[in-house]
């Protein structure tokens, strides 16, 4: 599995990259790849979105310096932003892992696992995709899955301002409270460590040796 961690990055130059490692991947030109990103603050709508879980207009976003992109993963509404450790596995869902249910728990298992490296207990809750504690939901996770490789991914808030997430109904559920590791355990999270469990737990569930790229290796 190829690590590229390309630090803070736009949405639109990412979704772009995501295309272009997916057609590779599907041609078996490369491995697995795990790319590990910030974004600048940008909505995104998944193809469940419903209207009206963007709770402001598209000149009201971009006066607060937030983008909006609808996008083909599974989902609704979501907040991408500084702070946030966002991960995209372009993986083949169908060699090991068994399809794509087997693929979103394995994500899920990642992060809980992660979280508990840093005391903090999360779970999943029943026909639901993500990852919640008991201040609330802490990781968001919508993928698309074509011709049986995976695009799109996780958002866990790690550093977040939360504050954005009240432009949205997140991910289309009504009341539910969004919360950071931050805001759980009363200070700033150095983001390089939660990169360094992430991938560790990642290889260990998935079963997969990691190896760090840079960018030119996948494109």
């Amino acid at each position: 599995m190829h690590i590229l961690d390309l630090g803070n990055r736009d949405y639109k130059e990412i979704w772009e990259l995501q295309k272009n490692i997916h057609a590779r991947r599907v041609a078996d030109e490369l491995p697995n790849v795990l790319i590990l990103v910030e974004h600048n603050p940008v909505i995104t709508v998944g193809k469940s979105g419903k209207p009206g879980n963007v709770l402001f207009p598209i000149e009201a976003l971009n006066q607060r310096g937030v983008a909006l992109y609808h996008i083909e993963r599974g989902g609704d509404a979501t907040y991408h932003g500084p702070g946030q450790l966002v991960g995209y596995p372009i993986f083949n869902v169908r060699d090991g892992l068994a399809g794509i249910k087997p693929f979103i728990n394995g994500i899920e298992r990642t992060i809980i696992a992660t979280l508990h490296c840093f005391g903090i207990e999360a779970y999943t809750k029943e026909k639901m995709i993500g990852v919640w504690t008991e201040s609330g939901k802490i990781c968001s996770i919508g993928v698309a899955v074509k011709k049986w490789v995976s695009f799109h991914g996780f958002a866990l808030n790690v550093n977040t301002d939360l504050n954005y997430f009240d432009l949205i109904v997140p991910c289309g559920l009504k009341n539910v409270e969004m919360v950071s590791m931050q805001k759980i355990l009363g200070r700033e999270i150095a983001m390089d460590e939660i990169k360094e469990s992430v991938v560790s737990s990642f290889g260990s569930i998935f079963g997969q040796e990691t190896k760090r790229v840079c960018l030119k290796e996948v494109i």
